[in-house]
């Protein structure tokens, strides 16, 4: 199996993108190619601040390496230091119809809206194709929401070897496990964009202060609670192991325990899951040109397998292999 997966430096990862989705990347590296970048070039339709963006790459490379991506496993780098998928972006391009981009989910919301969309926003689902395609990838994780990406890609693909000739790898979606649901501080989908998220390296005084806010109704200490509907108990599932969490559970329909001491509970959970976590980005932090070293080690990786499928890619359709 050969693994692909990207993700945004748009900020600090929370505990959503972790459960949703980084636990799993990790479990899969170390099959026949498991590939991980930072999508930088994406993230340059949302991030404007050229300090910020490079900043947000960095955490992002620290966050990832202390969560356990082992470069003896995975190739990580950063999607910008390979070129030649922008090259191959643009081959695809050619043959992109026009009608199939203004399906994508990210346009179509942006215009409902009323809010303008620029052609890095509109054309974005033809660089993740490059991204996939790029390196003859067979499976790219993703969540049931972003099915429709992989789709594309295949589209794209198929019309490609349909016009050239078998050229292009077509990729399977590896759906994951969403089981995990991770409701925000706000009870809501913990999302950047609703402004509820708690991040996975948060201080601690910072991070017990996100927890304790999390919102709950107003049942009395005295009274039994449904723990069912308690995103206090949705989190603790995350982290407890299946006795702990009946225990829990027994606490809420017993009633005399309050939402705090369950917060409580819910905090030294977290704290002890991301201990080591922790304890490997402090030492990350204290050896950035390691972590440079492990990008830039990737990104050659990445890149000569780029290569070989750009140069297969330009010869099919009439270009030199190589560039002069």
């Amino acid at each position: 199996m050969k693994v692909l997966s990207g993700i945004q430096p748009t900020g600090r990862f929370h505990w959503g993108n972790y459960f949703g989705a980084i636990r799993q990347y990790i479990a899969l590296q170390g099959n026949e190619q498991s590939f991980y970048f930072i999508a930088d070039l994406h993230a340059l339709t949302t991030v404007r601040e050229p300090a910020v963006l490079r900043q947000n790459v960095a955490d992002a490379a620290l966050d990832l390496l202390a969560l356990g991506l082992e470069p003896s496993k995975a190739t990580l780098f950063r999607q910008s230091d390979v070129p030649e998928v922008t090259e191959l972006t643009w081959l695809l391009m050619t043959i992109t119809q026009m009608h199939l981009l203004e399906k994508c989910h990210a346009f179509k919301d942006k215009k409902a809206k009323g809010i303008a969309a620029d052609a890095g926003l509109f054309t974005y689902p033809v660089l993740m194709a490059a991204d996939i395609l790029g390196y003859d990838s067979t499976h790219v994780p993703v969540g049931a929401d972003q099915i429709q990406h992989i789709e594309v890609t295949r589209d794209l693909a198929q019309r490609f070897n349909q016009l050239y000739g078998e050229s292009l790898v077509l990729p399977e979606p590896y759906v994951l496990d969403d089981s995990a649901k991770v409701p925000g501080t706000d009870g809501e989908k913990m999302s950047k964009s609703y402004n509820n998220t708690i991040p996975i390296f948060e201080t601690p005084k910072k991070l017990r202060k996100l927890i304790m806010s999390i919102q709950t109704d107003s049942t009395p200490m005295e009274a039994p609670k449904n723990p069912d509907t308690c995103a206090v108990f949705q989190l603790y599932k995350l982290f407890g192991t299946s006795e702990q969490q009946q225990e829990l559970a027994a606490r809420y329909r017993a009633g005399g325990m309050g939402y705090g001491a369950a917060k409580e509970t819910l905090y030294e959970a977290a704290m002890q899951h991301f201990g080591t976590a922790f304890e490997r980005r402090a030492d990350l932090e204290k050896r950035p040109a390691d972590v440079e070293d492990i990008l830039v080690q990737g990104a050659r990786v990445a890149r000569a397998k780029c290569q070989q499928v750009v140069a297969r890619v330009r010869e099919a359709c009439g270009l030199s292999a190589k560039p002069v």
